[in-house]
C-alpha cells in the first residue's frame, strides 16, 4: 500500500481549497507513478502531477495535484479532513 494517511493541517487544507492539492504520507519507497496510480484508482480521478518530499525524520509526503475537472476539496470531504 503506497498511500498511508492525508494531511490535515490548516496548510494542507488551504492548498486543497486554492491549488487543487491533496497531501498524503506514502511509503518510503514509493515511486511518483505507483502514488498517482493508486490515487487515481482509489478515488477515481485524474492526476496532473505528483511531487514528493522526503524529510528529515524520513516521513515522505506527496504533493497530488489534481486536473483541472477534478476538485480536491470533493476528495478532502470523501476523506472527512474539511
Amino acid at each position: 500500500m503506497t498511500l498511508q494517511y492525508p494531511i490535515a493541517t490548516e496548510k494542507a487544507l488551504n492548498m486543497t481549497e486554492r491549488e487543487n492539492i491533496i497531501i498524503y504520507v506514502v511509503s518510503y519507497d514509493s515511486t511518483k507513478a505507483a502514488i498517482k496510480k493508486e490515487f487515481e484508482d482509489t478515488f477515481k480521478v485524474k492526476v496532473a502531477k505528483v511531487n514528493t518530499v522526503i524529510e528529515p525524520n524520513n516521513i515522505k509526503r506527496a504533493y497530488i495535484r489534481l486536473k483541472k475537472e477534478y476538485q480536491a476539496s470533493e476528495i478532502a470531504k470523501k476523506l472527512k479532513l474539511v
